[in-house]
């Protein structure tokens, strides 16, 4: 059961309307790394954890992203207040209305449709979708993805903070900035508490295709690290080596019984090109300057619209 304590888990203090900024901020509101996104993949992660102490964590992490969620949203609201007064009143004259809906972003779309509160979309006015959530149910996987989500939403805080000198937003903004610090620590504990975290899932990997690094990306630019190079790889510079990799020829075959293979070959056979046959074609009759090479016979066609062209261009 969820209760709302209508105190803000950080106070907000907008020094004045600002539509521009208030379309922005929507990209940690409905955005890929937004509050809300990390609400929902935290919170269906813990309904499904099967480990208490993990469950715990995601419960009460994903209960924390809402109250984010609340404050970046007080604040999208309270930057567009002027402007959802002075539309619901008609308070301005008509064309310094539609330069203030105008300022930046889609701040026109949140006082026209959301009447000046935040909308679920990025600062693109894209809709927020399910599909941000990518939690994939193994532990070590998404505890993974949460880190780097973490991480995501911190440098997007970063340069939010950046383009605002108001100090009250840039106070809330630095707030929930760090709190990405805090759970990131979090998860990274979570994760490493699971001893035998890498890879994730339980089937192994094969031993000599899990050592291999295989420079596909040759030339100028090639650079030597701990991530391609040493004792703990086999390095691959010479990809005739690998290719293709085990014990096939690196075709594709399919199994057929007998009667799909005959109806296979009628069609293969009805379907064959044949490689003798070099027919005119629409290229070949309508072919002028700059068509490339066509058929070399003349078929009143493309050689005498080629001959023109050259005469032409002797004149």
């Amino acid at each position: 059961m969820f209760m709302h304590n209508k105190r803000l888990q950080y106070t907000v203090r907008v020094a004045e309307p600002n539509p521009a900024l208030a379309s922005l901020l929507l990209e940690q509101f409905g955005g890929p790394d937004g509050e809300l996104s990390a609400a929902m993949r935290y919170f269906t992660q813990g309904l499904g954890e099967l480990d208490p102490g993990r469950k715990d964590l995601l419960i009460d992490i994903a209960t924390e992203e809402l109250s984010h969620l609340e404050v970046i949203g007080s604040i999208i609201a309270m930057l567009n207040t002027g402007i959802k007064g002075q539309l619901a009143e008609a308070s301005m004259a008509e064309a310094e209305l539609y330069m203030a809906l105008n300022a930046g972003g889609d701040s026109h779309t949140q006082s026209l449709l959301y009447g000046g509160g935040p909308s679920l979309t990025n600062s693109s006015g894209v809709p927020w979708t399910a599909a941000y959530v990518d939690s994939r149910g193994d532990p070590t996987c998404d505890l993974r993805s949460n880190i780097a989500a973490e991480s995501r939403a911190k440098i997007v805080y970063e340069r939010l903070i950046n383009i605002t000198d108001d100090p009250g937003i840039k106070d809330a903004l630095g707030f929930l900035m760090t709190r990405e610090i805090a759970h990131q620590k979090s998860f990274e504990k979570a994760l490493y508490a699971i001893e035998d975290n890498f890879p994730p899932g339980k089937l192994p990997g094969i031993e000599r295709f899990a050592n291999m690094y295989v420079n596909t990306s040759q030339g100028e630019g090639d650079v030597d690290g701990p991530w391609n190079s040493g004792e703990q790889w086999d390095r691959i510079d010479d990809l005739d080596q690998v290719m293709p990799a085990g014990d096939g020829d690196g075709g594709a075959t399919v199994g057929l019984d007998k009667k799909t293979q005959g109806v296979v070959d009628k069609l293969a056979e009805r379907t064959q090109s044949d490689p003798a046959v070099d027919a005119e074609t629409g290229v070949d009759l309508g072919a002028g300057p700059g068509a490339g090479r066509v058929t070399d016979e003349d078929f009143g066609g493309a050689a005498d619209i080629q001959e023109a062209a050259a005469q032409a261009k002797a004149l």
